[in-house]
C-alpha cells in the first residue's frame, strides 16, 4: 500500500528460508496513492539443492525505491513470518561433500556437479557462515583439467545463515578447450564483507576432483 506522492517499486534484497539464503522472484511496482497485491516466489531449485521440503521460517529483507529515479528510500531489518510447519523444521546442514574451506566461521564445502545446469556446467557449494558479519564469496583463478575458465560465481551470505549455491561453468568455455567432463578443479575463493566490500580473506588455491 503506498500512501506517499510518489510511485515506489519494492524488491527484496535477502530472502532467507530455514535459515538458507534463497533467490526470490519478486519485484512491486505501486503507484502513488494505489494498493497491490503481489507473490513473492521461492527459487524451487534452491530449496531442493539445500535439502528444505517444508517451509518453517522466512526471513524477509525488503528494499524500496523511487521508481522514476532508482533512488533508495528504504530498506528494512528482516521482517520473520513463520508457518505452521515452523515447529517441525528441520535446521540439519545439508554439508555432505568435501570440505574446501574452514578458517574464522566461514566454510565452504564442494558437494556435486550439475551437468545440466541452465548456462553449462556447475559445481554445487555449500557455504555456512558464523563470522560475525554478512559476507560475500567469489571464485578467483579457476581452471578445469587445467584449463582456465571464466565462471560465474558470487554468494552473500548472512551471519549465522547458509546457502547452497552452483559455480557456474559455461558450456562455451568447456567445449573450446575440449572438455567434455569436469575431472580436476582449481580456484581460490575470495571472501569480504558484503557491505563494506572490504576483503576478509582470500584462500590458497583449492584443488579438488569432481568426480
Amino acid at each position: 500500500e503506498n500512501n506517499s506522492d510518489k510511485d515506489v517499486t519494492v524488491g527484496c534484497s535477502a530472502l532467507i528460508v530455514n535459515n538458507y539464503m534463497i533467490s526470490d522472484l519478486f519485484v512491486a511496482g505501486v503507484a502513488a496513492g494505489k494498493k497491490a497485491n503481489e507473490v513473492m516466489y521461492l527459487s524451487s531449485e534452491e530449496l531442493k539443492a539445500a535439502g528444505i521440503d517444508s517451509v518453517g521460517q522466512i526471513e524477509v529483507y525488503f528494499h524500496v525505491y523511487d521508481t522514476d529515479t532508482y533512488d533508495t528510500l528504504f530498506d528494512t531489518e528482516g521482517i520473520m513470518l513463520q508457518t505452521s510447519a515452523n515447529e517441525y523444521m528441520d535446521t540439519t546442514p545439508n554439508d555432505v561433500g568435501m570440505e574446501l574451506y574452514n578458517a574464522d566461521g566461514i566454510r565452504i564445502v564442494g558437494k556435486t556437479v550439475d551437468e545440466n545446469s541452465f548456462w553449462g556446467t556447475a559445481i554445487l557449494l555449500y557455504c555456512e557462515n558464523s563470522s560475525g558479519k554478512n559476507i560475500s564469496i567469489s571464485v578467483e583463478e579457476m581452471s578445469v583439467n587445467g584449463f582456465m575458465m571464466n565462471p560465474l560465481f558470487t554468494t552473500t551470505i548472512y551471519d549465522g545463515k547458509m546457502a547452497v549455491e552452483d559455480i557456474t561453468v559455461f558450456s562455451s568455455d568447456l567445449e573450446e578447450n575440449g572438455i567434455e567432463k569436469i575431472e580436476d578443479v582449481e580456484l581460490k575463493f575470495h571472501i569480504y564483507d558484503a557491505e563494506s566490500y572490504e576483503p576478509i580473506a582470500d584462500s590458497d588455491v583449492v584443488v579438488f576432483s569432481a568426480q
